[in-house]
């Protein structure tokens, strides 16, 4: 199975992440306010430091203040996150999945994002003949 952060983070842990993904930046206090649940400020802070410890998260000073952001480029959870959704509920099928997303919601693509997944269809073709 392919190892992403959905498996090695616990619930709390994952709820973290995805807000500091969302955010881009944020201060344990933001964190908190952003947490279901009513976790306490030290809770909250013990949770990051941890997150920190795993290589997950990174914090910078800002005078008294450490604010977090996500140690992983996006792009590089975006990748792992994707292999896990196609490999958990569509066995692994890129096609089963890009069929999914346009069955669902391809009604409401414009006809310009309809033209940069026809480009991307294109660009894999080329790649994968060379």
């Amino acid at each position: 199975m392919v190892k992403t952060l959905h498996n090695v983070l616990s619930r709390r842990e994952r709820q973290i992440v995805d807000i500091l993904y969302r955010r881009g930046r944020a201060t344990a206090a933001d964190v908190m306010e952003d947490l279901p649940g009513d976790p306490s400020y030290s809770t909250v802070r013990t949770q990051l430091r941890v997150l920190e410890e795993k290589g997950h998260v990174r914090h910078e000073e800002d005078g008294q203040r450490y604010v977090y952001a996500p140690a992983v480029p996006r792009r590089t959870v975006r990748k792992s996150a994707m292999k896990h959704v196609i490999e958990t509920f569509f066995e692994g099928s890129v096609e089963q999945a890009v069929a999914a997303l346009l069955g669902g919601e391809g009604s409401r693509l414009t006809e310009e994002e309809l033209d940069r997944i026809e480009e991307l269809i294109e660009k894999a073709r080329k790649e994968g003949r060379r």
